[in-house]
């Protein structure tokens, strides 16, 4: 079963991190989130779940506004060849979302390490970034170093990347 995002706060609060979390009707695009999202600051996050010819699976997380070749992200992000993205069944499996709803905190579901991710650099520019807790009906708020924590503590690696055009 898929974390909760009762358990994804638990666990950020055992690591000491601090989060807050607003929350809001479903936002399934970025375009919905614009709208409904209210004023939150920070950097807002969009989240590429990618796959390989190989069945490698790849999740980058961008700024909501970046613009990423998908012609080419594979040369940057080490995947056998040009991506496409992954299949519903896939996302929920390995990071235990729904589509509308990937986001990096997802990385907690996967304990058998299938997904590399990857933080775009730009986006870690921002001091706090904004992600789905689980759930598109929130947006929770996170310092960037916590951010990279975060990450770190799910066993994956922080990998931050310029991968945006």
């Amino acid at each position: 079963m898929p974390k909760t995002e009762a358990e994804l706060n638990a666990f950020l609060a055992d690591l000491g991190i601090g989060v807050s979390t607003i929350r809001h009707p479903p936002l399934y695009t970025v375009a919905d989130s614009q709208a409904l999202r209210g004023e939150i600051a920070g950097g807002h996050t969009k989240n590429l779940f990618l796959k390989d010819k190989k069945d490698n699976f790849f999740l980058v997380t961008v700024d909501e506004e970046a613009e990423v070749d998908l012609k080419q992200i594979h040369h940057l992000i080490g995947a056998a060849g040009r991506v496409s993205f992954g299949k519903p069944e896939m996302l929920m499996e390995l990071l235990g979302v729904i589509p509308g709803a990937v986001t990096v905190f997802g990385l907690i579901n996967d304990s058998e390490r299938r997904v590399k991710g990857f933080l775009d650099q730009e986006l870690m520019s921002h001091a706090v970034i904004n992600a789905h807790p689980l759930t598109n009906e929130a947006t929770t708020s996170i310092a960037s170093a916590d951010l990279v924590r975060f990450v770190e503590a799910t066993g994956h690696d922080a990998v931050i990347l310029k991968v945006t055009s």
